[in-house]
Order: structure tokens, then sequence, then C-alpha cells
């Protein structure tokens, strides 16, 4: 049986590397990551999500973010039997909006299905043994952890599906969409395309009351098995173990799904923009390092101050994904209010696909006043005290249009309207001149360089000024390392 297993497993592994990857498409990943007390971080576990984008040659674009817990099996096992499921044919221009609905939901069903077919024979096995075995029969109870983890894990993911130039996004669990749309005065417009589900979504906790749980004592508990996701990929102890579990004990029917909601079809037609799928991992660390209100806003930000600088899809989703790192991680070493929520994330995946939407030509972008303020640690000794500490260096990014959510327009930038051939960028502009710079150390807050509305010009050499001023970095690390001539404040290499 375990060879049967091993086998069928394996037949699903290789045949969609076959597949045209979409070009119009970028990812960026990182590993989860937990804090010691000195800010070094380490790897939990192994990483658990995955992705796919695919571009069929019938113009058919299937892409995903798979976000796994205890284990990957079943977000690689979803991402590769969905692609079979959507892109062998099943789908085509004749179709109509009801047929593409029905064809996402029975997909995501197959694959429900299939997973829970292959741990079968696993999950016979495990209930067989838990039978007989003994307190002191060791190799027994070794194989019993076997099984747990070969049966064990689950998945939540968010499916974006284009065809005849219509978008249709399809979501089961945690993960996120952001549509966001460049108007024709430039601004940036995003919508999010549904909500998570979870224990706080009131529509899904009228779903589980209706099928006789108490969704007061849900919403207080938080989580379900390990996660505060209501629908979900997988995971067979709240899929046919439910009745063991005290929280879903009196449900009817079984309460955790794998239907996805699907929203769409959205026309793309005229569309400039991007759209943004994202794991729960991404979402979390920014929740955890800004605040929930904000994070919609700041990624879209993000992602359109890096489409403006980086020549490559590929390098800007990273150059994002790297970006939220660190923020993570500066808050968590400052000691700040939320540091305590920043102790540890989990892994992170964002995936970008531009909607005509042209990327920087590779040159320097210069920023310009009133951009939102994303700040990046970098470590110094002060001279009163032999305890490492961190100078938060504020860096600005650039601020060329306005960004825009939905109706809500609480928060704004400044704006230019792109060219052809110049990508429109877009970045929070700060209410709070508070956040402008901030530090940890007690200076005389001259750390930043004050700068007018024009951007800085080149000089002969082709360098602009420096938009951070390291003078009092140099100054303090110098005098603790009796360098005399950085004491001074001379700047380091240019």
């Amino acid at each position: 049986m375990a060879a049967q297993r091993r086998n069928l497993k394996q037949s699903h592994q290789s045949w969609t590397d076959d597949l045209p990857l979409c070009q119009l498409c970028g990812v960026g990943t990182a590993p989860n990551c937990e804090y010691g007390p000195d800010g070094k971080g380490t790897q939990s576990h192994p990483n658990e999500d995955t992705h796919l984008r695919f571009r069929s040659e019938d113009g058919c674009s299937l892409y995903g973010v798979f976000n796994g817990y205890d284990g990957s099996r079943v977000a690689s096992f979803a991402s590769q039997c969905l692609t079979a499921e959507l892109l062998l044919e099943q789908l085509s221009a004749d179709h109509k909006e009801s047929d593409v609905r029905r064809i996402l939901t029975q997909a995501f069903e197959a694959v429900e299905k299939s997973y829970l077919h292959t741990i079968d024979d696993a999950l016979a096995e495990k209930a067989n043994l838990s039978g007989y075995v003994l307190p002191h029969s060791e190799k027994l109870q070794e194989r019993l952890k076997e099984l747990e983890q070969e049966v064990s894990g689950g998945a939540m993911a968010i499916v974006a599906l284009i065809l005849n130039n219509k978008l249709y996004i399809a979501n089961v669990g945690t993960n996120r969409a952001l549509l966001c749309k460049t108007t024709s005065d430039g601004q940036n417009q995003f919508f999010q395309l549904g909500r998570p589900h979870s224990t706080d979504n009131d529509d899904e906790l009228q779903r589980l009351a209706a099928l006789g749980l108490d969704s007061a004592r849900v919403r207080q508990a938080g989580q379900i098995a390990g996660q505060n996701s209501t629908r979900r990929l997988g995971d067979y102890r709240v899929k046919i173990n439910y009745s063991d579990i005290d929280l879903l004990s009196a449900a009817k029917t079984r309460p955790i799904i794998a239907e996805p909601e699907i929203h769409g079809s959205q026309s793309l037609d005229s569309v400039t923009g991007f759209l943004l799928l994202m794991s729960e991992g991404l979402i979390d660390a920014l929740e955890c390092a800004h605040g929930p209100e904000l994070v919609n806003k700041e990624i879209v930000a993000m992602v359109a101050a890096e489409l403006a600088q980086q020549s490559t899809l590929e390098a800007a989703a990273q150059s994002v994904v790297d970006r939220v790192k660190r923020l993570h991680h500066d808050v968590y070493t400052s000691g700040r209010q939320r540091a305590t929520f920043c102790s540890r994330h989990e892994d992170m995946t964002l995936l970008i696909r531009t909607l005509n939407y042209p990327l920087a030509d590779g040159a320097a972008q210069t920023p310009t006043q009133g951009g939102r303020i994303y700040p990046v640690s970098v470590p110094y000794s002060n001279s009163q005290s032999t305890s490492k500490t961190s100078v938060t260096l504020s860096l600005v990014m650039p601020s060329q249009s306005t960004l825009t959510n939905g109706t809500n327009t609480g928060s704004t930038l400044e704006e230019g309207t792109p060219t052809p051939g110049q990508s429109p960028t877009a970045t929070l502009q700060s209410t709070n001149t508070q956040t402008q710079s901030s530090s940890s150390s007690s200076g005389d807050g001259s750390l930043f360089r004050q700068r007018g509305s024009q951007a800085a010009q080149p000089d002969e050499t082709g360098r602009v000024p420096p938009y951070v001023d390291f003078t009092q970095f140099y100054r303090l690390w110098g005098g603790e390392h009796g360098d005399g001539q950085m004491a001074q404040g001379v700047p380091g290499p240019q």
C-alpha cells in the first residue's frame, strides 16, 4: 500500500514543468523566520508555500498562491492537480461566465477528493494500528508518527483565471487578491477581491451557525484545529474526524469546506494596472508590523514603487517581499509597541501579474518629497553604552501618482500622469509628520537631509546627493571605536 501511495503522489510531480510560464508575471518569496533575543532569525520549518503561473496556447492564463501548513504536501498537490483540472482543454473561449464559475468550483472539488483519496490507505492503517498499539511498543508508535506526518496538513488557496480577457478569482481560506487599476488621470485605484474565510468573517460564522455550531464560541476561539481559516484544502482532522473536535462536534455536516468563493468576471479591457496574489504569511507580517488598517495600501504602494525601479517582474516581486521582511524584523528589534507581535513570521509569497503596465527601463528613479517612509535599520554602537541598538534610517520611496481604495480616499499620493513607456508609480503620502523620520538614538534630529520639492540633479560624475545623512552614524561609530576621522563626521565610502 505504501508503494502505491508513493507512486500515486509521484505521478503528479513533473508534468506541469512542461507548461509555458506566463511572462507577464513575477513571484517573490521568503521562508518563515523566528527571531531570537539578539534579533537573529532562524527558519523553524521548511517552506510550505507554493504557486503557479501558466499561460496556455489558447490564451487562458492561470495563477495561484497556496499557503500550506503542517507540511507542503497539500499545497504542492493542489497546485499541480488544479492546473490539470483547468488547463487540459476544460476551458475555451466559447464558455459563458456561468460555465467558467462552474468549472472552477468543480476543479476545487476534484482536487479535494483526489487528495483525500491519496491518504485513504494511510488513514486506514493508522486507525488499525491505533486500536492495537501497546504503550511499550516503540516500533508501532514510530509507525503511527510516520503515518500522521503522511496524512496531516492542509492548505489555503487563492487562484486567478484570465479567460477572454476577463478575470475570475477563486478563494479558499485566508490568502488575498488585490486588483489595482491606473485611471486616466494617473491615480492608482485598488480593490480587494473577496474577504478571507476566517473566524471573524460574519458570512462564514453565519454559515457555521446554520450547521449547528455556536458562532460566538468559534469567533472567541479564533482558531479551529490550529488555523483561523473556515475553508481549506486537505486537513483530514476537520474533514473526516471533525466530530472528534469539541468546537466542531455539534455540526450537522462537514463544517470546514474546500468550496471556493468565486468573484468575477471582471473585464480587463483597456485596464492598466496589476493583479496581486498574496499568501497569508505576507499579509500577517505587514499587519503585525504596522497594523491591519493600511496593509492593502502599503502593499500596492510598494509594488508600484518597485515596478518603477526594477527592470524585471521577478525582481520587483522579490524586492517587495524583502522589504516586508525587513520592516517586520526592524519593528521587532526596535522594541516599540508592536515589537511583541513581530517575534516570528510565516512563509511569504507575492505574485504580481501586470496588466498593460510598463516596467522601468532600468534607469535609477529619483525619490521626490512627500513619499511614504519605510524604515530600514543599520547597527551602531552607542558610546554611552556597551549594548547594541539600531538607528532607524527612513528611505523615501517615489510618489508620482494617487492611490485610492475604492471610494476611500483618506490616504492619497502625489501624482503625475504616466506617459507612454513610463511606469506609473504609487506611494502613500504620510499624514503624520512625525513618521517622516524616526530614530531610537538621542540625537539632534538632523539625521535626514532636508530636500526641496524638486528632485536632486546629478553632478558632472552622474551622481546625486545622498538621501540619508550618515554623519551622525559615523560620528557615533567613530566615537565608540576610537576612529578620530570618523568621529568628526567624515562620510564613508561613496
